[in-house]
């Protein structure tokens, strides 16, 4: 059916001049497009319910199955038929489609609903399902009209049985026993009992096979006796009252379901989620699914008692019988609670430790008390929880009195009770103590949680529930004392400034705080007592800790004693610890006494000398400035260790110095001022000298390459002009020089080098002896020297080797080591270069006198330049170059005397054509170092223009002169190129990347000629009959053709072998064409049998020698043949449907075999092999008429070959029909038998067990029998017991159905 959306047209086709057909609802009342949407709506919903009647179907036992499949026959072909009739466009289709809408919808229900069954697996017990035999059915009728309109109408429109397996053993008998009713009160023994606001409950009946008219119960109160006032009351519920228990009760599971959701799962079903749902207060888990016999009812109940299930009355008047246990005791639940008035209620719930035990001490015991209801005896748990830990503890037997009850065979309860219990803790640990009733449990054995009703109130929270629970807390006592500070460790305060003293909190908890701490201040006092200090007077307050701090700060501005009096928290008082008292020292201000001493040389003042003596707690900065002339002062600074220093002030330059001490600082001030003495004084500075670039207490030193004197810098200080006097210290003597009148600060002396020195080299040393300023004052000096080092040889350096032995040849781009011979003091420093590039130079530095040069280019190389540590040297001439050379690669080119033209346009050799498979090579001419090895590519032109890659091969040679195999397995225009050559020194394993230019490369090609072959294409056998010209049969067949590779035109030689008469008939053809079917109209085929044709030779224009062709594919035979022929196996008179008649075919396959059923139309069957078989169907005369052989070549008629088949006998259970009986004990039941086909008869029927499910594994066979001479068409059976009764056989006097299954035929070839 098409959307309202489609594109398409209606299926209805009319020519545009015919009118529009109306649709029978008129468009003014609804407009077409809701038609439509009605229409599929509707047939959609009808879908629908279609499927769920399918799964119903599934789930419904075989004996109870209602006719699905006849109901939805009828709906479908009502709902075609109408929708037919509406005319709505687009759904308006011709008859002939309706028809098969109808055909369609009606196979869907027959699939679904059980009317047709797909044996996919084939049926063991058909007797034609024989894989041996040619399946053929000798009618075309095999399937009937008649057999398909029963399928589809379910047995409407036949006598056939609703659904049978089998058309000749049909309908089965169905006896049941009816089943016992039963019912059983409580029947998953749960528990019940009545909350505080007596919600009524709902105890469940299970009953069994029994739909209840009226149940009768009884309520016997708790505690009765039969003395008591208290009456036994009996409560009948009607069928009515039962279903409306049941519906309220599915109404609050609806109410309910949402809340309770995480709890539960929800695939179980309704009855397991009502036991998942209630209060379930012994932990059993759902219950299990119900059977489809039984069902729940619910006894609603709203006050205690024992019930009893009294009876339950059925429709058909029997009582269902009551199942042990037949009733259930209903209590109220049992609770427990705290009772309100103890000291934790009162507020009294935070406890402090004794003073100074820091432990409860005497208050440790808690009084509570317990209020406890219920059935007794009664059993409480409860724990308590101590910081986390828990402890639990159970009291049982509690009740208030012990009564004495009747012995009785069912157990008697007495009435609730409440029982008030005294209950003493002791907290004996710090922390939270909590303790917490969890459970309480009757006689009955229910169960109550105690936070039942807290986490109904959504606080499941134990502390928050005061009914359940009681929490008191333990906390120490809170101990303070200073820290860091005390009488022994005195806290130091700097003048002017404040120090914080630090009490500090070893033991407290945080619920006491904040903390009030108080604290006593004494001011310092002298030895009578009096204070030291006037104003400072003494005090005493009290300070609060801060929020979220352990710690109290006290910021102490004045000496004196402060004492912690007193501590106390929000709930506990504390104690003090020692130190309890700490003192503050007052730090007094550093201060120094400073005496001066004038230093005095023979140029007059040089400077002063201090000593200090130093008050306060070093280290000690003294700081003071210095001032010369009219220049800035400096401020200067020096640091002293101890409370005693020395200072010595000699300024290096002359001038008015003014020295003054202005602040002093210790480890407690920082720059005091200090009122200390100034100095002033005229310095002169005593002459001095050192040498220029001279550091500390070593020599300096200087080396001299072959100069007769050397410079040496001096710096002097003092007052100019100076005279100098040095002394040169040599190796064997010395002497001294002076040099006079100099004016500058720094000078260079020009000293000349000692003759012995300067003669031979070495080394001596310059010394300064004194010095003299401008007042005359000569000063004797002894600081560091010079030691000069006077070198006489300069260094060298050549390469080494003797003259023409200087070369080294390496491989190409590998590095290469020059040895070199240096002299002189290293590291050296040289610079070379390569003779064929000059105007390019490279450094190198040498560390030893027989280093080597490494380098990696080839050509001379050449040294110009050297220089040592010291000085520079020279390159000796003869021997400044050393050549460097590469060995060559090796080559490989094409050998001249080789045959070929070379093309100079692309550079290849064009070799001689040559024949496919003919052995051809090429001398190669090597050079280099054997072994050789040479990689090449060989490819192939291809049909679009390009080339393929055959092949990249490797050989290896030892020889110069080499020998190349070419490549002619295949034809087509073969290329060669050398890509790689390599040797010893250059090893293609170690040189992959190092390919020949493609230039340099050397090419050659050749063309290979294609060996013309010929072969059958197909080694079919070919069939001919006698006397006929050997000639073409059927041109659309690849049989008899002969392919031809090669260059046209061909010469081809056939051979006919006739091994019959020993004769040989050949002839040669010429073929311009690469195919050619075998055809020799002058050869006649004379006599029958096997002949055989063969290929003898081909020739082409290449004239080439042929490629011989496999064996198989050069000959082919043919098969020469008179007529065919049809024996029977057997010469039996008649045949029953379903059994197999056999024949012995003779001729060559394969056969056509033409025949008639009942003297209708003529059929043909081919066969393939012999024997052949015949499955025969249908009842009547079956005749062999004709049988051919090859491809319907040589006719015979067969006039004398004839059969008649008789059809099977069919036995029917209860007319073919499914029956289905219900009996009581002691009834029998009549099982009717019906018998079609010739008698006497002989059948077998069984009884099995009954089938649970539908569809599913049938039942186990409890007896079989077998009864013959049977020579009515009825028979029947009584039987008592229960079971399914089927037919399995069936006899007349022709055939038996099942037949016994035939003997299985080998298959043989001709």
């Amino acid at each position: 059916m098409s959307s309202d959306h489609a594109s398409s047209k209606p299926p209805i086709s009319s020519s545009s001049s015919s009118p529009r057909v109306m649709p029978l609802i008129p468009e003014r009342f609804l407009d077409v497009p809701s038609q439509r949407l009605y229409a599929l709506s509707f047939g959609l919903l009808i879908q629908a319910i279609k499927i769920f009647d399918f799964f119903q179907y599934l789930l419904t036992s075989e004996g109870a199955t209602p006719h699905y499949g006849k109901k939805w026959l009828l709906v479908d072909l009502l709902f075609c038929l109408a929708l037919s009739r509406l005319r709505i466009p687009r759904l308006n289709y011709p008859n002939s489609i309706v028809v098969l809408q109808i055909l369609g919808l009606g196979l869907l229900d027959g699939l679904l609903f059980g009317g047709i069954r797909l044996h996919v697996f084939g049926d063991s017990s058909s007797p034609s399902s024989h894989d041996d035999h040619s399946s053929f059915q000798s009618s075309s009728g095999m399937l009937s009209i008649s057999s398909i309109l029963s399928v589809l109408t379910f047995g409407l429109a036949t006598g056939e049985g609703y659904g049978s397996k089998d058309a000749h053993l049909t309908g089965q008998h169905t006896v049941r026993m009816s089943p016992i009713s039963t019912a059983q009160l409580n029947p998953y023994s749960q528990r019940f009992c009545l909350d505080t606001s007596f919600n009524p409950v709902l105890v469940p009946v299970l009953l069994n096979n029994s739909n209840p008219n009226s149940l009768r119960y009884t309520i016997t109160p708790l505690g009765h006796v039969e003395s008591s006032g208290s009456k036994i009351e009996s409560v009948t519920l009607s069928a009515r009252d039962l279903k409306a228990i049941e519906y309220a009760r599915l109404e609050q599971l609806r109410a309910t379901k949402t809340a309770k959701q995480e709890f539960y799962d929800d695939n179980v079903d309704d009855y397991d989620d009502e036991y998942a749902s209630d209060d379930s207060r012994d932990g059993r888990t759902s219950p299990p699914r119900l059977q489809k016999t039984q069902s729940l009812v619910h006894i609603r109940l709203s006050k205690p008692g024992t019930i009893r299930l009294q009876d339950v009355n059925d429709p058909s008047g029997v009582d269902a019988r009551i199942s042990y246990p037949s009733e259930v005791t209903i209590a109220p639940c049992p609770r427990a609670q705290f009772v309100d008035g103890d000291a934790l209620t009162r507020g009294d719930n935070v406890k402090c430790a004794a003073t100074g035990l820091n432990t409860l001490g005497q208050e440790k015991d808690v009084q509570l008390t317990l209020s406890i209801f219920g059935v007794p005896p009664l059993s409480l748990k409860w724990f308590k929880e101590i910081n986390g830990r828990r402890e639990y503890f159970i009291v049982e037997g509690i009740e208030t009195e012990r009564t004495s009850r009747p012995e009785t065979s069912t157990p008697l309860y007495n009435s609730p009770q409440e029982v008030r219990v005294p209950l003493t803790v002791s907290a004996e640990a710090f922390g939270i103590h909590t303790y917490v009733l969890e459970s309480v449990t009757d006689a009955l054995g229910n169960l109550e949680s105690a936070s039942w009703s807290a986490s109904n109130n959504g606080d499941l929270s134990p502390e928050s529930n005061t009914k359940i629970s009681r929490s008191l807390r333990v906390l120490h006592r809170p101990t303070m004392a200073f820290k860091g500070c005390g009488p022994q460790k005195p806290s130091s305060l700097r003048i002017g400034s404040n120090v914080s003293l630090v009490i500090d909190t070893q033991e407290a908890d945080d619920l006491d705080s904040p903390w009030d701490v108080k604290v006593r201040y004494r001011p310092p006092t002298d030895e009578s007592g009096k204070s030291v200090n006037k104003r400072l007077r003494p005090w005493q307050q009290t300070i609060h800790t801060l929020t979220g701090q352990r710690d109290l700060t006290v910021e102490a501005d004045s000496p004196g004693d402060y004492t912690i009096i007193d501590i106390k928290g929000k709930y506990c008082e504390g104690d003090v610890l020692s130190p309890e008292t700490c003192t503050v020292v007052e730090l007094p201000k550093p201060a120094a006494e400073i005496e001066w001493r004038r230093i005095h040389e023979c140029s007059g003042d040089t400077g002063v000398a201090a000593s200090l003596v130093l008050h306060g707690t070093p280290p000690f900065h003294v700081y003071y400035r210095m001032q010369r002339d009219k220049e800035p002062a400096r401020e200067e600074v020096k640091t002293f260790y101890s409370s005693r220093g020395e200072m010595t002030l000699q300024p290096s330059q002359s001038g008015h110095y003014i020295y003054t001490f202005s602040q002093l600082s210790d480890a407690n001030y920082n720059k005091v001022e200090l009122k200390g003495p100034t100095i002033d004084q005229i310095v002169h500075p005593l002459a001095s000298v050192t040498f220029a670039g001279s550091s500390g207490r070593d020599r300096m030193m200087i080396n001299s390459c072959s100069e007769n004197s050397v410079d040496v810098d001096v710096v002097l200080t003092g007052i100019a002009p100076w005279n100098l006097n040095l002394q040169l210290v040599g190796p064997q003597k010395s002497e001294i020089i002076s040099f006079s009148g100099i004016n500058t600060v720094r000078r260079r002396l020009q000293v000349a080098v000692p003759k012995d020195v300067n003669r031979e080299g070495g080394s001596f040393e310059i010394n300064i002896v004194s010095v003299e300023d401008s007042s005359g004052c000569k000063r004797t000096l002894s600081v560091p020297g010079v030691t000069v080092s006077v070198k006489k040889v300069k260094p060298t350096a050549k390469f080494y080797g003797k003259e023409g032995r200087r070369r080294v040849v390496t491989l190409e781009n590998e590095q290469a080591s020059l040895p070199l011979r240096l002299t002189g003091d290293g590291p050296w420093q040289i610079k070379y270069r390569i003779l064929e590039h000059p105007e390019q130079s490279y450094p190198a530095q040498l560390v030893s006198p027989n280093d080597y040069l490494p380098v990696s280019g080839r050509g001379v190389y050449e040294i110009f330049e050297v220089s040592d540590s010291q000085c520079p040297g020279m390159v000796l001439a003869q021997e400044s170059t050393y050549e460097v050379d590469w060995i060559p690669r090796p080559s490989a080119t094409i050998s001249p005397d080789t045959e070929g033209v070379y093309e100079p346009y692309n550079g290849t050799y064009i070799l001689p054509v040559i024949c496919e498979g003919t052995s051809g090579h090429v001398d190669f001419d090597l050079t280099g170092r054997p072994p050789f090895q040479i990689m090449y590519n060989i490819a192939r032109s291809i049909d679009s223009g390009g080339t393929r890659l055959l092949d990249q091969p490797t050989f290896n040679s030892i020889q110069p002169r080499t020998r190349f195999q070419l490549h002619t397995s295949e034809p087509g225009r073969i290329y060669y190129e050398v890509k790689q050559v390599g040797d010893t020194a250059y090893p293609l394993s170690k040189h992959k990347g190092v390919v020949i230019p493609r230039s340099d490369r050397p090419l050659f090609e050749q063309e290979v000629l294609m060996r013309p072959s010929a072969r059958f294409a197909s080694v079919n056998r070919l069939s001919y009959c006698l006397h006929e010209n050997f000639v073409p049969q059927d041109r659309g067949t690849g049989d008899g053709v002969i392919i031809l590779q090669g260059t046209p035109p061909f010469e081809l030689t056939i051979s006919v072998q006739n091994f019959a008469a020993s004769e040989r008939f050949t002839e040669t053809v010429t073929i311009h064409d690469t195919t050619w079917r075998l055809d020799l109209p002058g050869y006649e085929f004379k006599s029958i049998g096997h002949h055989q044709v063969s290929i003898e030779t081909v020739k082409d224009a290449s004239h080439c020698e042929q490629k011989l062709p496999d064996p198989q594919e050069r000959s082919i035979w043919v098969d020469v043949a008179e007529s065919a022929a049809i024996v029977p196996f057997d010469r039996r008179e008649y045949f029953c449907v379903g059994e197999v008649a056999q024949f012995q075919l003779e001729g060559i396959p394969p056969w056509t075999i033409g025949y008639r059923v009942n003297g209708g139309k003529a059929h043909i069957q081919e066969a393939k092999q012999s024997p052949f078989a015949f499955s025969l169907q249908q009842p009547g005369e079956f005749k062999i008429t004709s049988i051919a052989q090859q491809q319907k070549m040589c006719k015979s008629v067969v006039t004398d070959l004839s059969y008649a088949v008789h059809p099977l006998p069919t036995a029917q259970v209860g007319q073919g029909n499914r029956i289905f009986q219900d009996i009581h004990e002691g009834d029998q039941a009549e099982i009717k038998f019906t018998l079609i086909g010739e008698p006497p008869f002989t059948f077998t029927y069984q009884r099995s067990e009954l089938n649970p499910r539908k569809g599913g594994k049938p039942g186990k066979v409890l007896e079989t029998h077998t009864v013959s001479g049977v020579t009515t068409t009825e028979y029947s059976i009584f039987s008592a017991l229960e079971g399914v009764w089927t037919v399995t056989f069936i006899g007349d006097r022709y055939c038996r159905y099942p037949s016994a299954q035939p003997d299985r035929i080998l298959d043989q070839k001709s």
